[in-house]
């Protein structure tokens, strides 16, 4: 019964990849065959952010249980930490690659100490407090970014909090961190390719955390704190685990995320309440605890507002109607019913067959 059980787990995980690198194969045949315009193109990395963005994330919503808005924070934390890195080692003799690699690692290590920090903490609250908390310490880490001069000369480094002429730098000295200015020049080492790679190896992590003994324990601490506390869980070490590896997940798109552009600013539309709002919603729209359906749905709404542009007059229309759908389709209760029915339909057709 088991090894039955590990070998549906393992078909679904197969299904998950498989349909990530077929995505990828028949993306990368379009672009190779001029039929995907710039502006898609453009899109390519962001939509891998996002979707490791709402993968990390419903490891803490819908593994663990726990409402947290603070995800564009730690994606920020990931962005800047890395950014900064690769700005000090632009002009060095380390192989682009190799610079790139340890940005990625950097990133997720200093959103990871981050996620513990404030976990401890935080996860001793629940529901809407959770969530306020949370929300409250992305907007925390926004302003302190916006608020901080880092500046690198043959001294090392000079910060400030005022402006970038208190660095008191030499003539030789460069501002790396310019305020509400952000980051300028950093590397644009990300690519749709390993964006794509970032994405398989974030679904091998939360895939395997959640099928192992560990991911039972947090889906148990989810379900009944108190019954699993009863049985001799620890539940604050399996909180923080799982936030901690959900931080870094993010960490490692904001690595992804900053890569990608020239200029690297903290501002509201990029490491703003709304984005976190954004990344729960393609979590809920995707199915809570749902992996698959949580990148189905950051690649639909990240899509659907490029491809509707030409309509200015109905493309929020549009967007709300799919919106809408969407919510419907994964939980109105008659369309629970639908899926259901359509499934067990699908398996005893399965079963005839075989038998024939």
């Amino acid at each position: 019964m088991r090894q039955r059980k590990l070998t549906k787990t393992f078909k679904s995980n197969l299904i998950t990849y498989g349909m990530v690198i077929a995505a990828y194969v028949i993306i990368q045949i379009l672009i190779n065959t001029g039929n995907i315009s710039n502006l898609l193109k453009g899109l390519m990395v962001p939509l891998c952010t996002y979707a490791i963005l709402a993968v990390s994330l419903n490891l803490t919503v819908g593994i663990l249980g726990e409402l947290s808005l603070g995800h564009a924070g730690f994606m920020c934390l990931g962005a800047f930490a890395s950014a900064f890195f690769s700005s000090c080692m632009k002009e060095t003799s380390i192989p682009p690659a190799l610079r790139f690699f340890l940005a990625i690692l950097i990133g997720a290590v200093v959103a990871g100490i981050f996620g513990v920090l404030i976990g401890i903490p935080v996860l001793r609250l629940r529901g809407d407090y959770l969530a306020i908390v949370t929300l409250a310490f992305g907007e925390i880490i926004k302003n302190l970014v916006n608020a901080l001069y880092v500046g690198l000369d043959e001294d090392g480094f000079h910060f400030s909090m005022k402006n970038s002429m208190d660095l008191n730098m030499s003539d030789q000295g460069r501002v790396i961190i310019n305020g509400a200015q952000g980051i300028t020049g950093t590397p644009k080492d990300a690519t749709f390719t390993i964006g794509i790679v970032l994405l398989l190896i974030t679904l091998f992590i939360v895939l395997n955390l959640i099928y192992s003994r560990d991911g039972r324990a947090i889906m148990s601490i989810r379900d009944n704190t108190i019954a699993a506390e009863s049985v001799g869980i620890n539940i604050t070490k399996y909180k923080i685990m799982a936030f901690s590896i959900s931080a870094a997940l993010a960490g490692v798109a904001g690595v992804l995320y900053a890569h990608n552009l020239s200029a690297l600013t903290a501002t509201s539309k990029n490491f703003g309440y709304n984005m976190s709002i954004l990344f729960l919603v393609f979590v809920v729209l995707g199915g809570i605890g749902n992996i698959r359906g949580s990148i189905i749905a950051a690649v639909v709404l990240t899509l659907l507002p490029e491809l509707l542009r030409g309509l200015n007059d109905y493309r929020m229309l549009i967007y709300s109607i799919v919106l809408i759908a969407m919510m419907l389709f994964n939980w109105a209760p008659k369309c629970i019913e639908w899926r259901e029915k359509l499934v067990s339909k699908v398996k005893s057709r399965r079963k005839e067959t075989k038998e024939v």
